[in-house]
């Protein structure tokens, strides 16, 4: 093995952070880094990321890369912090710009760019990255979201939320711009893979049956076990399963405000974001996202279904973000290690 890894598991949004480095050169890349978010209060703070940053200098690397999956909408990204703080290029897959524009729109937000320039570097299929003497390939894996890509290193694919352990499944396709049809294939994609070659999943979700956290499997695991892959399940069939599926999932409890801050981490912005009342001064709108769309000008959210009501006319006021479904109370403990042998009780707070 070329490289070495820590995991950082952060109990309030089941994410899972991923420290890589490169032995010979100690040059690192941070995947899915996550900021620290309450939103009762909105409050921001930055004990999982200020862990991430304890670590590096511990082991005295330079962070080169900060590798993101995709716009996640269940956590906060903590990207411009490590950039801010380490000057590591900001990585995300190229096709980030179709969901700027969706999002950018449904948020009135003037200074979202649907071109991707509030990322240091935007990457397709194909593309590979150097970390010393060690190379990060891309994988294409939309379905999730448009945006989603796999990252290849030393024999171990980083999913981020395309597959989750295999006794819990798969991503759920109903994000503006997700498809179910388009994920199996995604997925197939990873299945071809070697099948020794490890898997780290973006998200640890507990079931029934299992008590103790892990994010590291195998190709030849996911393709035996997981539960909504096994037996050469076809495509017709998963689409069915994973629609049905979704149609049942209540929104993830921070999707308002993490799709604000990830589609733009200019310097400075997702360390702080802030929330005002001032028209043209604030980062966070509240809005309800999957159930908006947008007027033919593509500018002013309406509701469309009442899936995910709450408020009045799509709109949601700083008391109902912070009560029902979609809050989250407190922030947890983090905790990181090997990537298995963690105990905890699951939040299920991003159900798939």
């Amino acid at each position: 093995m070329s490289v070495q890894q820590m995991s950082f598991f952060h109990e309030a949004t089941s994410t899972v952070t991923y420290l890589v480095w490169d032995k010979a050169s100690r040059q690192a890349a941070v995947i899915d880094p996550v900021l620290d978010y309450e939103p009762k209060g909105a409050k921001v703070s930055r004990e999982q990321v200020s862990e991430v940053l304890r670590a590096v200098e511990a082991h005295g690397l330079k962070l080169i890369y900060v590798l993101e999956t995709h716009a996640h909408a269940d956590h906060l990204s903590a990207a411009a912090r490590l950039r801010q703080a380490t000057g590591a290029q900001v990585v995300i897959g190229a096709h980030i710009t179709a969901v700027q524009d969706y999002f950018g729109k449904v948020f009135g937000a003037g200074d979202v760019s649907a071109d991707g320039a509030a990322f240091d570097r935007l990457v397709r299929e194909g593309d590979t990255l150097k970390l010393g003497d060690t190379e990060i390939a891309v994988l294409h894996t939309p379905g999730h979201t448009p945006s989603c890509v796999t990252y290849l290193i030393d024999g171990a694919a980083y999913v981020g939320d395309t597959l989750f352990m295999p006794d819990y499944g798969t991503a759920r396709a109903d994000f503006p711009g997700g498809d179910a049809a388009t994920l199996y294939r995604s997925i197939q994609k990873i299945l071809a893979l070697p099948p020794e070659t490890k898997i780290y999943v973006g998200h640890d979700y507990l079931t029934e049956d299992r008590k103790i956290h892990a994010w590291e499997t195998t190709v030849a695991a996911q393709r035996a076990e997981n539960i909504h892959l096994r037996g050469g399940v076809t495509e017709a069939d998963f689409v069915a399963r994973r629609e049905a599926r979704d149609a049942t999932l209540p929104p993830p409890n921070l999707i308002l405000p993490s799709l604000q801050v990830n589609i733009r981490p200019a310097a400075g912005r997702a360390g702080r974001p802030r929330l005002s009342e001032a028209a043209g001064d604030r980062d966070l709108r509240v809005l309800d996202l999957r159930a908006s769309a947008c007027d033919g000008a593509g500018s002013r959210p309406q509701v469309a279904n009442g899936d995910w009501r709450r408020g009045r006319n799509g709109v949601l006021d700083s008391h109902a973000l912070s009560q029902g479904p979609l809050s989250l109370a407190g922030r947890g403990r983090r905790r990181h290690g090997p990537a298995h042998g963690r105990r905890g009780r699951n939040p299920a707070r991003h159900p798939v």
